[in-house]
């Protein structure tokens, strides 16, 4: 049996033909003629579906023809190839435009399916059915059909042409991207040989290939910068790190302070400080004299400008100040302020002290020699005071001025104010220093911006670097919505005077900020500040701010917002920043470093005599480094930055400088829960209201919402100790008494820097007194034979087998204490009883 038709078309005019059939329409809207869609095999191998484009006739909507019949098993014949017979129809039906066809045990081969007038006929088709779409080859193995679509005809080049060559697209610089066109151009333009650089092609090819160089790097710095390991730029690292909520610093500049020798003529004298609309008093490090505006030169010679942070009034008699010794110098006794002290007396020579003053405490002759090079140069301490009270000694007719500082600011070591050694009177060991300044590092500069145009995004880059990051004071939560906003604006500065000296050289980080202002001035002369922001996340559209971004080379760029966080720019304004140059560890300068007066104010010279810093410039940090933001920014949420638990209150109030240990307690106290903080501070500092307040402002961020926080002291119990001594009999019982209940069992530092036995650092919550620590420390006193408790016990409390079982125990809250004052024995008490020696 013949193909019929198949062979003179191939599948694409099939489809065509098919296409065709579906859009002919008769007179009276209706199919001309039917034909097959497509076949379908069902999984045993034994049942046709033979899809037609329109119902079958029999069927409802069928196309009907003259002379056309329900199809039956007469118009069915399936044929094999050449080595098959026709395959065997054994049953046929039809269903709306299917028919289908059940037939005998197929071969593997492929079939044509005809659809014929009769049996006896089987060269036409049936009336109303299409010659060409009244047959179809198809195959009982699907899986072994080609995979290609046999619908889709490849493209087939003409024959004689040449194939093209291959494009690279690993191509991304200029040599590959020059030789790619090059070769292209060979297969479009096969006369075009020439090679030479001067050729006109030649450059035209060379410019493009130059052009996708710089476009494959713009690329690729993209790409590189678009992900936190790959970035490499400090500005994508630290907007990457944002997101991760790990905020990147830029450093911080350093602080120290500075001590004004003046003569009689600068008496009186105010030395202004930074302010809203003018720089700081100017102090240069050891070098020439140079002009504070050629910022290029002071660079290069790494001249450290120091800028005065607040007002100052300026005393001759504040030069140097004497130490009153209650007689003790005149009747040749040694006299010296112990560690921890927080008050003194001074000598008045018409001084002008005032509280919220800074004083210097500074060894100028060594105790044991009265020579200056022997002075110890780490015997400087500054201290903020917070009473003076003018008085008078009736009995040596002198008078004083009696002053007090901050417990934070208690002296770290001893002073030695006179001595007496081998026949010898050395007075005035240690003397206080006034006319003291706070001075941060940083040079003032003010720069023209240019000006904002309308066709780029506004993002100016400073000339000078790098630029100061300055550490401010934190208001709390409560300070930030309950004070009047004057009084916030005046307490949010660099540092708090009425906080202890100690703290105006301490700041946290998150703290800093960068110091740069912007001035806009419109056209009827009104001047618009704008303040920088770590991030203009929480700005509004139309908040003046901006955000500074440093590169690694310490330039510094300006990014303004876009009218949806933060305002932006107008076109044409004009922007004159102010702002200030020095930053990081180069600002931590040694003690004596700086010693000049500012240039460009030749009339100070007459006023001050000496500008000196007794002590070194500390807070300078460099800007963190991008490897170290690599490493801990995706560790970012893993910090604790809420208090959950009452562990969670003990830890963070540990993290509180100052506090040694803390414990927290969870209560119910009627409408909600209160934690209890129970603290512990270095040195037995008291918890007092000033520093209930200072840390509950530091737990204020991480409290939870419907708990408050109460901040209490510690449960201190004073103990109660006899010890029988047993004396070598070539020692004094005198002195190894002494020995025992001064140094060894004292709670304070002993002159050689050493805690005595109940010094409050050596014990905290729930530690345990051992009796065996206690006879071990005195055993240790040269002299000391033996050693046995007869009493040691709770003060005031009745024994509890605290000598049988060797310790003293106590409660979660509670602390142990031994002042052995006489005067105040409720504070703990040790007393020994002596036996042998002379």
């Amino acid at each position: 049996m013949n193909t019929r038709y198949h062979s003179l078309i191939n599948q694409a005019g099939i489809e065509q033909r098919r296409e065709k059939v579906r859009t002919t329409k008769g007179a009276d809207g209706q199919p001309v003629v039917n034909g097959i869609d497509y076949v379908e095999v069902s999984k045993d191998r034994q049942t046709l579906s033979v899809h037609f484009i329109y119902n079958l006739p029999g069927e409802e909507d069928g196309v009907s023809l003259a002379g056309t019949v329900p199809l039956n098993l007469e118009n069915v014949v399936i044929q094999g190839n050449e080595r098959l017979q026709t395959l065997s129809v054994e049953s046929v039906s039809t269903f709306t435009n299917v028919l289908v066809v059940k037939v005998g045990e197929p071969s593997v081969s492929n079939y044509i399916f005809y659809l014929v007038n009769s049996l006896s006929d089987i060269s036409q088709p049936p009336p109303g059915f299409d010659p060409l779409l009244s047959q179809v080859e198809f195959s009982f193995l699907v899986n072994q059909l080609s995979e290609f679509d046999p619908k889709i005809q490849p493209d087939l080049p003409p024959a004689g042409t040449a194939t093209p060559p291959v494009i690279d697209y690993l191509a991304k610089d200029y040599a590959s991207f020059r030789q790619l066109m090059l070769d292209r151009l060979t297969f479009t333009m096969p006369k075009w040989r020439e090679r030479n650089p001067a050729d006109l092609g030649v450059m035209v090819v060379e410019l493009l290939a130059y052009a996708g160089d710089r476009l494959s790097y713009y690329q690729d710095a993209v790409a590189t910068e678009a992900y936190l390991g790959t970035a490499r730029k400090r500005v994508s690292i630290r907007r990457h790190a944002r997101l991760l909520d790990y905020l990147m610093h830029d450093g911080c500049n350093a602080r120290t302070w500075v001590t004004l020798q003046v003569n009689s003529q600068g008496d009186g004298k105010v030395l202004l400080g930074s302010g809203a609309n003018r720089p700081g008093m100017r102090f240069l490090t050891r070098t020439e004299q140079l002009s504070l505006d050629n910022h290029q030169d002071l660079i290069q010679q790494q001249v450290q400008v120091f800028e005065t942070m607040h007002d100052i009034t300026l005393y001759e008699a504040h030069n140097e100040i004497e130490f009153y010794t209650w007689g003790n110098a005149e009747e040749f006794l040694p006299y010296y302020l112990a560690v921890g002290t927080t008050q003194t007396t001074l000598k008045n020579h018409q001084l002008k002290l005032q509280s919220g003053d800074v004083l210097i405490f500074e060894e100028v002759l060594g105790k044991d020699s009265g020579i200056k090079a022997d002075a110890n140069p780490e015997h400087r301490h500054a201290v903020r005071l917070t009473s003076v009270k003018f008085s008078r000694d009736e009995l040596l007719n002198q008078e004083i001025v009696e002053i007090q500082w901050h417990q934070e600011d208690a002296l770290p070591f001893p002073l030695w104010i006179c001595n007496f050694v081998n026949g010898k009177l050395y007075t005035n060991i240690t003397v206080a220093r006034g006319n003291v300044v706070l001075v941060d590092h940083g040079c003032t500069v003010q720069e023209e911006l240019p000006e904002v145009t309308a066709e780029n995004r506004y993002r100016p880059r400073l000339e000078f670097g790098p630029l100061t990051h300055q550490g401010f004071v934190r208001l709390s939560v409560w300070e930030l919505y309950t004070k009047d906003i004057a009084i916030n604006n005046a307490r949010q500065s660099a540092f708090d005077p009425a906080a202890p000296a100690r703290d105006a050289l301490r700041w946290e980080l998150g703290d800093v900020r960068p110091q740069i202002w912007l001035a806009e001035q419109d056209d009827i002369n009104t001047i618009y500040y704008w303040q920088p922001q770590k991030d203009l996340l929480n700005s509004d559209s139309f908040a003046r701010e901006f955000v500074v971004e440093t590169e690694d080379d310490e330039r510094a760029y300006l990014r303004f917002g876009d009218n949806i966080l933060g305002k932006k720019p107008q076109p044409e304004t004009d922007f004159s920043a102010i702002y200030r140059i020095g930053n990081g560890t180069i600002g931590n300068v040694g003690a004596e470093a700086i010693a000049l007066l500012d240039p460009q104010i030749p009339d100070l010279a007459n006023l001050i005599t000496q500008v000196r810093n007794p002590l070194p410039a500390t807070g300078g940090i460099d800007p963190e480094p991008i490897e170290k933001v690599k490493l801990y920014a995706p560790q970012a949420f893993r910090n604790q930055k809420r208090a959950v638990t009452a562990s969670d209150y003990a830890e963070v109030a540990q993290l509180y400088p100052g506090v040694r240990k803390a414990v927290a307690t969870r209560r119910w106290t009627g409408n909600w829960y209160t934690i209890f903080i129970t603290v512990d501070r270095q040195a037995n500092l008291p918890v007092d209201d000033s520093f209930k307040e200072k840390l509950g402002a530091f737990l204020e961020r991480f409290r939870l919402a419907a708990q408050d926080i109460a901040i209490e002291a510690p449960i201190f119990v004073p103990l109660d100790i006899i010890l029988d001594v047993q004396v070598a009999d070539d020692y004094f019982a005198n002195n190894v008494q002494q020995q025992l209940q001064i140094f060894t069992f004292s709670n304070k530092i002993s002159p050689d820097g050493k805690l005595g036995f109940f010094h409050p650092d050596n014990f905290s919550f729930g530690q345990p007194v051992y009796l065996s620590q206690v006879i071990t420390a005195a055993m240790q006193v040269p002299g000391v034979v033996s050693v046995n408790a007869r009493r040691f016990q709770r003060w005031g409390k009745p024994p509890q087998n605290e000598i049988q079982t060797g310790v003293i125990n106590f409660g979660r809250l509670e602390i142990g204490i031994l002042d052995n004052d006489p005067s105040a024995p409720q504070n703990g008490r040790i007393s020994f009883e002596m036996s042998g020696g002379f």
